[in-house]
């Protein structure tokens, strides 16, 4: 069995023998970008039947052809955590999507508080960068990314098992949150620039499913808050013990 070079996400089904379809935008990226050719390796995914090796079966400036030889890894869903957060600029939004995914994040949950600087978001370019980085770091499923929710929404049909990491830079640090506390339905809420109002702060403070803690005596950018959260959540109680 030939190294893969290229790794690609696929909506299509992978098994012994399977034919795998190659839209323009994939040939383009293998056959143009990536230089492939007629019996190259590629590894596939398609977020439900593991990860597959498969084989250039045919090759064109449009189109293509791949041909599913051996699987390489089963299916390996990440733990059931969701990410809350508050979009920031475009680069640092692109940033704690594709951090999200490298650090196991099952959910993306874009939130519009009363401090959120857009009401905007692009659902698709977001969905796009949490596909591009699954492919880059080896992750066998692809969190999906919810349409933007005001906060007051989203806890008002909130799951009661489901517990909230809120990180509140004014109480005890992370670590010291999560000792003790079952494993399970999680979610890590991070707040936007300039943080929650009081209002959202006081009903986050009141909500029976939201554990409080700190990222530290420093106060951390939106982004380097979600990519600490997400550590500390994982070593504690995800999938790097």
């Amino acid at each position: 069995m030939a190294d893969a070079k290229v790794r690609l996400y696929v909506d299509h089904p992978l098994g012994p023998g399977q034919s795998v379809p190659l839209d323009a935008d994939q040939a383009l990226y293998l056959f143009s970008v990536m230089r492939l050719g007629l019996g190259a390796a590629v590894l596939l995914f398609n977020g439900r039947d593991g990860e597959w090796w498969a084989e250039v079966a045919g090759a064109a400036k449009r189109h293509g052809l791949l041909i599913c030889r051996q699987q390489t890894r089963p299916l390996a869903p990440p733990p059931d955590l969701w990410l809350l957060f508050a979009p920031v600029k475009k680069a640092e939004t692109v940033f704690i999507v594709e951090k999200a995914v490298e650090l196991g994040a099952a959910r993306l949950c874009p939130v519009q508080t009363e401090r959120t600087g857009s009401d905007r978001l692009n659902r698709e370019r977001m969905q796009a960068n949490a596909r591009e980085a699954a492919e880059q770091c080896g992750a066998t499923m692809v969190p999906g990314v919810d349409p933007l929710m005001p906060l007051d929404r989203l806890l008002d049909t909130w799951p009661e098992d489901r517990r909230i990491l809120w990180c509140n830079e004014a109480l005890a640090g992370a670590a010291t949150a999560l000792a003790g506390q079952p494993p399970g339905s999680w979610a890590i809420l991070i707040g936007p620039e300039g943080g929650f109002s009081p209002r959202e702060a006081a009903r986050l403070a009141a909500c029976p499913a939201v554990v409080q803690a700190s990222l530290g005596p420093r106060i951390l950018r939106a982004e380097t808050a979600a990519l600490a959260a997400l550590t500390l959540w994982q070593a504690a109680m995800g999938d790097w013990r």
